[in-house]
């Protein structure tokens, strides 16, 4: 149906002049609750393929990329990087006007110190620039937090519908799809966009698509979006890490006939508060020790253990050594000839040094992780043997994707060092994650790569910047009472708020 859309709006829009689309947006998720700050790094945007010149979507438009924001480390963003960051983008997008159109190509889960609403705050200051005439598109993380200020400033919006996100390109693409298709059809923006603020506040690892409730809970949102009359629907999860009123769950849908919309917005948000109780870990979760227990005890291999609480894309640091602590002191673990466990994975450029230096075969000694977040656990003095260093990089480029890496043995622990990422590129490492018997990763739900080569998987309930113990987190901003954190709450109202356009709201 996509390819139809495409092909028919490219037919209308090259019988007249290809309207002007700015592109802008924030991709990050970091959580407040870490002790380190970052800056946000405007960065020059990369088109996505089904916008390439010579494809039917790409010569539909003029395309105008301005910045994308994206972290510089881990922890909230400092305002002054924000502030900096919002205006040259800002510059840009001035420069580069008119437009008939602007594309918000957004995550969601912005933390910014001293902003409530990081996201919605720069849609709205780029709305004072090119006007409130413009019809506009939002495309979003279904971990990100849809505000009221995110769906004022949204003509159109959408939402991935799968967790872990198989369809990120996919809803990227419709919510462009149904710009143009406003466009070349002359119907503009819609006249409704309902708005349900659901109270429950959730992680990831707790709504996995998978597995229910999220399964069915997602699986309306195609249903409701089929309904006469609507355009797009979608269901925002939320970010359980952030701390402002507009960390919750929510549900959008926007198109022309208000009563079908009104219905689908209902239906959906009272699905998501009915089944709320269903919500549990894709896995089973235990303590890091029964988890350990569990993976040495087992036949089944590889069995994966994740490393919940420092996971980094969920907004962790991914330098948190509180885990790798005690995988080490495990006594089953300290032989060389004992089960084979891969830990993936945690910085430290010293030791990638003192690896090269050592060279395959070669003892390494040197502190990794905790170099900035170390509020679990200090550095750890790793020592072991060299398994692979990736070679130095030529000319200032690295001679490797997935930059510069080491992999430590001590023991029967392999560690991947150089890196915060949980999915490390191993290719001609000469380590085979499918042949070990245990594979740790700082990550939650486990992501397709992992999922399809797990034999056994459980969820380690471990420290670090996005713990899973929901109800042990300083909360002081968000809006109660809010389900998990008040389980005994009334049944809310779950109002169907009508979400003006900006010109209404202004008049002009």
């Amino acid at each position: 149906m996509l390819c139809l859309l495409a092909v028919s709006f490219s037919w209308e829009i090259a019988a007249q002049q290809k309207p002007r689309i700015g592109i802008a947006g924030i991709q990050i998720e970091n959580s407040v609750f870490m002790p380190n700050r970052q800056a946000l790094v405007g960065r020059q945007i990369s088109l996505p393929n089904y916008l390439s010149p010579d494809s039917v979507m790409g010569q539909s438009a003029v395309w105008l990329p301005a910045l994308m924001g994206g972290g510089s480390g881990r922890g909230p963003v400092t305002r002054e990087s924000y502030e900096e960051f919002v205006n040259n983008a800002l510059e840009i997008i001035e420069k580069n006007m008119p437009y008939d159109a602007f594309w918000f190509y957004m995550h969601g889960a912005c933390t910014v110190e001293g902003v409530e609403d990081p996201e919605g705050e720069f849609m709205a200051r780029i709305r004072r620039v090119i006007g409130n005439d413009v019809l506009t598109t939002t495309t979003m993380d279904l971990h990100g937090n849809a505000s009221w200020q995110v769906a004022l400033h949204s003509d159109l919006i959408t939402t991935f519908r799968k967790a872990p996100h198989d369809d990120s390109r996919e809803s990227h693409r419709r919510g462009v799809v149904n710009l143009l298709e406003r466009l070349s059809s002359g119907k503009g923006r819609p006249a409704y966009k309902a708005w349900v603020a659901v109270p429950v506040l959730l992680s990831g690892e707790w709504s996995s698509t998978r597995v229910e409730p999220a399964k069915s809970l997602y699986a309306l949102v195609p249903e409701v979006e089929a309904m006469p009359g609507v355009i797009d629907a979608g269901v925002w999860i939320g970010y359980v890490w952030g701390d402002n009123r507009r960390n919750q769950g929510n549900v959008i849908v926007v198109g022309d006939d208000k009563e079908q919309v009104e219905a689908g917005a209902k239906k959906l948000a009272q699905k998501f508060w009915d089944v709320r109780h269903q919500f549990s870990l894709e896995a089973p979760g235990y303590p890091l020790e029964k988890c350990l227990d569990l993976a040495i005890a087992s036949n089944k291999k590889p069995f994966f253990i994740s490393d919940m609480g420092d996971n980094p894309g969920g907004g962790g640091s991914g330098e948190v050594t509180w885990t790798l602590a005690r995988v080490l002191k495990r006594p089953e673990l300290q032989s060389p000839n004992g089960k084979s466990l891969l830990y993936c994975s945690i910085p430290g450029s010293e030791m990638v040094e003192a690896a090269r230096k050592a060279g395959v075969g070669g003892h390494a000694e040197a502190y990794v992780g905790a170099m900035l977040d170390n509020s679990y656990e200090p550095p750890i003095l790793l020592s072991g043997t060299v398994v692979y260093v990736s070679p130095a990089s030529q000319q200032g480029g690295q001679t490797r994707r997935g930059g510069d890496i080491a992999i430590i043995k001590t023991g029967s622990v392999y560690v991947v060092v150089g890196t915060s990422s949980p999915t490390p590129n191993l290719t001609d490492t000469g380590v085979d994650p499918s042949k070990m018997d245990i594979v740790m990763v700082k990550q939650g739900y486990l992501v397709n790569q992992w999922y399809n080569m797990q034999a056994d998987w459980v969820m380690a309930q471990t420290r670090g910047g996005v713990d899973q113990d929901f109800k042990s987190l300083p909360y002081k901003q968000i809006v109660r009472p809010i389900f998990p954190l008040d389980p005994d709450m009334p049944d809310p109202e779950l109002n169907v708020i009508f979400v003006p356009s900006t010109k209404e709201l202004y008049g002009r």
